[in-house]
């Protein structure tokens, strides 16, 4: 079956249940669930400022109802760096359904280009399992080329990890609503800047996907403190079925003296302690702060690779590092 104009339509609210179960049989297929999403985290998403499904998400349904695809927009920074995110079921015709989707969202693409200053390059990047043949294939046929690659990294424990040891002088402490937020979002924009792609979020953004999450669990955020500056932080929660560690920094001045090691390995004992014995994160392959070493020193390993492809739709001056 081949998709057609009719079979592609805008994504509606009423069909977060099923995008949801859709995006985890392709990750299932393409091998690692872990990186799926829940209907309450898709509905979380769809929610945050600037989006709306009607206009910035697709879907591709098949002539008895079951959808086969799935594909979002979103505008990352400036109207300049945009993103999008696929999904085609295994059991149909991919390619076409991915094409039509990639179409609809560079239509997309082109009228948020619009709002970019006049001289910022303007670029679409997506992001894709390693695996996924059919998806590489449509991307490069379409002018997109590889320019990066990530790794989800885990571990499992079959013992209690290392106790951490702390460099003198920092300490751990609870992280506490109301009273650490600001701090602790500083820490973060300023420890990502030298990280590809990145760029500062405002608070009202960080809040909203940090602790607008109805699984947001300050327990498992490790902050660690020098005084009263925030040295580092592993903002860390449970998802699809094992222990997360969402985003894990430590700020320029602090680095190099083994707090990255013992904020992981810290991480890594408070998740046994709650019984999860598998615990995963994301990772720039080529990360300039040497964090796949840390992590692999660890005893993290490397369980599934995705590609990013760009495509430019304008040249112009890069606000990128």
């Amino acid at each position: 079956m081949k998709p057609n104009n009719d079979l592609l339509r805008p994504a509606r609210w009423d069909d977060i249940n099923a995008i949801a179960q859709l995006i985890y049989d392709v990750c299932e297929a393409d091998g690692d669930i872990t990186v799926a999403t829940t209907p309450a985290e898709l509905e979380h998403q769809w929610k945050f400022k600037g989006f709306d499904p009607a206009t910035d998400a697709c879907v591709v349904e098949a002539k008895d109802g079951r959808l086969i695809g799935y594909g979002e927009f979103s505008n990352e920074n400036e109207h300049a760096h945009l993103g999008f995110d696929i999904y085609a079921h295994h059991r149909a015709e991919r390619e076409d359904i991915i094409l039509s989707m990639m179409k609809r969202l560079e239509e997309r693409a082109c009228e948020e280009l619009k709002l970019a200053a006049p001289d910022l390059r303007v670029f679409i990047r997506s992001t894709m399992d390693g695996k996924d043949g059919d998806s590489k294939k449509v991307h490069e046929s379409l002018g997109y080329v590889p320019i990066r690659y990530h790794w989800r990294m885990e571990i499992k424990l079959d013992a209690p990890p290392h106790i951490a040891v702390f460099p003198n002088g920092v300490e751990l402490r609870p992280f506490i609503k109301g009273q650490h937020e600001t701090a602790v979002w500083q820490a973060t924009n300023e420890a990502f800047r030298d990280h590809w792609g990145s760029h500062d979020i405002s608070f009202e953004e960080w809040s909203e996907r940090k602790m607008g999450r109805a699984d947001f669990d300050p327990t498992l955020w490790m902050i660690a403190w020098d005084g009263d500056q925030v040295a580092g932080f592993s903002q860390n929660r449970f998802r699809m079925g094992v222990g997360w560690i969402g985003t894990l920094g430590v700020r320029r001045p602090w680095r190099k003296h083994g707090l990255g090691l013992a904020l992981l390995q810290h991480s890594f004992g408070e998740f046994y302690k709650r019984g999860m014995k598998t615990i995963g994160l994301g990772v720039d392959a080529s990360n300039p702060t040497g964090a796949t070493r840390l992590y692999q020193r660890a005893g993290m390993y490397v369980a599934s690779e995705f590609i990013t492809y760009d495509k430019e739709l304008r040249a112009g001056k890069s606000f990128e590092q």
